[in-house]
Order: C-alpha cells, then structure tokens, then sequence
C-alpha cells in the first residue's frame, strides 16, 4: 500500500484544515496515510485513529524567522519522509508548501493552492508550477489561471468532498443553544477576517429587520468579533445578532437557519456554503473570486456583485451595494415559493461534490485502482480497495 504525507499548518477552524481532515480519513482505505502538522495545539477535526507527526514548529513573527520556519520545517520532513518511506506528500496551502519543496526527497510532491489569494505571489506560484510533481487547485477558476498565466501543465482541479449522509447525522446528535426561540435566522460561516466581508451583511442586515422584525442573524465562526458586535449595537440589532464562536459541529445551528449568506471578496472554495447547501439552506452569495460562480452556476442559488474590501465600521453609511443586497434578501424571504425552489436546488447541487469522485481523482493520480462493493442496503463499502 503507498504511503500518503498530508502536510498541514494546524487543524485549527479552516477551510483547508478541514479537507485535510477529511482527505486523510477518506484516503484511509487506500493508502497508508499520516499526517504532518506544524502545530498541533487546539485540534478542531476529528482525526482519530490516523497517526499524526507534530513538528512543533507554530509560525513565528517576522521574515527571517518565517524563512528559518521553512528551512527547519523542510529539515524535520525531510527525516519524516525518509523514515516513513513516503511515496506522496501532499501539502495544503503556501506554508505547508514552501516546507513541502524545502523538504525535497524522491517523494512525489503535491502543492495544494486553497485559495484566489494565493495568487497574489506570483514568483510563488512560479515556483510551485516549476518544482511540484502536482498543482492541486480547489476551484476550476484557479486551475484555468494557472494553466493559462504560468503555462503550468501540472495543474489539475480537485472539489472538496462533502458527505450530505454525515452532514445530516451531524444535525441530529445536539440542540443548537440560540438566544431566540423563534423568527427566520440568516446564517453565515467564518473565522472573524477581513476577507468574510461580515461588516457588510450586519448592515445589509440591519436593513432587513427593519422591514422584516422577525429575521435574525448568526455568523459561526472563530473570533472575538469585538467591532462587529459594536457595528451591531450601533446599528440597534444587537439583540438580533448573535455570534456563536468556533463550533466543531456547526450543522445543528446550520438546521435551524433559513437562509445562507456569503459577504466574502476573496475565497477558494467555500466548504461551509456547500455544507449549508447540504442541510437546505438557499443562498445569496457574492460573485467573488473564487468559487460561488462556479458552485452555483446562477441557478443554484442567487449571486450578487462582490463587494468592497475596504473595511467600513461606521454605522450611518450604507453603500449602494449593501442596500442592494438587503433587497435581494428581503425579495427572497418574502417568496416562499422561490425559498421552496432554492432548498430544492441547494440540495441538488451540494449531491454533485461526492467523496466518490474526489477519491477516484486522488487514486488516478497516484496509480492506485480503488475498488468499492456496496453491501445489500446499497451502502459504499471501501475495505477491498488495493494497489493497482
């Protein structure tokens, strides 16, 4: 059986923390897997029963020391590789590949680019194109640019896995723990950063209750969120917002939504609108790069236009474009006949991002031949998958 390195800064609350999670247990079955994490502290996913090798090297303040992080990293890999006889390491996200490359071996070296922002460091990108066996893109949109911009043939495109079966049994095991009993509760997902625009939905919000009382608004996420509950007070909805922190099964707050929002200018693929989709929940998103066009292809959900990075916290002004996304939400809510077509949709789409096909993908590339039986209920089976 090969040996797969899945190689991670931490798995604290993250979009590419959590797919490497999710990666290393869905690979179990084919490979030999373990997982190499710079900082071990505060795990947030479940990872239990796949070995994991702490580095014990947190990112450090300043260029020098963020240089001699990637040297010492690449060192300790290197030893890990060799010691484990490593046939793939995979890493996620530019840190984790800088160590990756630094670490060289005979290894085959997978660069995972989990995010648009990753392209603002060209001379990075070049060097992932130059040295990588394999450029794994979340979204088509990255992959496309990086074919197109840096000539790189090794760039492939691989979509996040979801699970809607486990997303739902998920739902099922607590209560959400709400300040509200009842009313419509807008949800949105993501650790308190700039790039979530979350200053523009609390005013777009604002907008929204004052037409429609009932509506609320819950963003899950890991933060203090000290200017936003500010924002909140300022704009007379504190009572209305509630800001739960870091949950590490966020699907029963999800199951009592009744609408998703996506406020971001930057992102790679949105895990948690896919698995906001998986529980039902329509959604407006904006058209940033990247990855709610592709997702919703404007007939899964409603697409907006992206909105300013600039961070505004003052109160008394309202954009053109925030008072435009309030009437989208407001024009929405009020139609229960296109909310009924939207969950109906949601639904729909989130089914096309299986675990099936990205573990054919994984497989492929590595020349390994996954065999799967289904048992009599019809249910997926993987412990006779082999090496080819």
């Amino acid at each position: 059986m090969k040996k797969l390195l899945l190689i991670v800064p931490s798995l604290h609350q993250g979009g590419l923390e959590k797919v490497c999670a999710a990666t290393a247990r869905l690979m179990q079955p084919y490979f030999d897997v373990r997982i190499a994490i710079f900082d071990s502290r505060n795990i947030a996913y479940d990872i239990k029963g796949i070995p994991v090798s702490d580095l014990s090297l947190p990112s450090r303040p300043g260029k020098i020391a963020k240089v001699i992080n990637v040297i010492r990293r690449g060192i300790k890999l290197r030893r890990l590789k060799k010691s484990e006889q490593t046939d793939i390491a995979y890493s996620f996200g530019p840190t984790a590949n800088l160590a990756n490359l630094a670490s060289g071996g005979r290894s085959e070296k997978w660069l995972g680019i989990r995010s648009y922002m990753d392209m603002g460091n060209p001379r990075q990108i070049r060097l992932f194109c130059k040295c990588a066996d394999r450029v794994i893109c979340c979204s088509e949109t990255i992959c496309r640019e990086v074919w197109e911009k840096y000539r790189c043939e090794k760039a492939v495109t691989l979509q996040n896995p979801f699970d809607m079966k486990e997303v739902k049994a998920l739902s099922e095991l607590e209560e959400a723990e709400l300040p509200w009993e009842t009313g419509r509760i807008l949800i949105s997902m993501g650790r308190e950063d700039v790039v979530k625009g979350f200053w523009h939905l609390l005013k777009s919000f604002a907008l929204v209750h004052g037409k429609l009382p009932d509506t609320k608004l819950m963003i899950i996420g890991k933060g203090e969120f000290s200017s936003y509950r500010e924002l909140a007070g300022k704009l007379g909805i504190d009572d209305a917002v509630c800001f739960t922190g870091l949950k590490k099964n966020p699907y029963p707050y999800l199951k009592r939504g009744s609408l998703y929002m996506l406020t971001s200018y930057y992102e790679g693929f949105p895990n948690a609108m896919v698995e906001a989709m998986s529980m039902g929940l329509p959604v407006i998103a904006t058209d940033c790069m990247t990855g709610p066009r592709e997702i919703l292809e404007e007939q899964y959900g409603i697409l907006v236009p992206n909105m300013s990075p600039a961070e505004d916290f003052n109160p008394e002004h309202i954009t053109e474009e925030e008072r435009k996304l309030a009437d989208r939400i407001t024009a929405l809510l009020e139609d229960q006949e296109k909310m009924a077509h939207y969950r109906e949709m949601s639904l729909k789409r989130a089914g096309d991002y299986t675990a099936e096909s990205y573990i054919q993908k994984i497989c492929q590339w590595a020349g390994v031949r996954p065999f799967a039986v289904y048992d009599t209920a019809g249910e997926r089976d993987d412990r006779n998958a082999y090496r080819q």
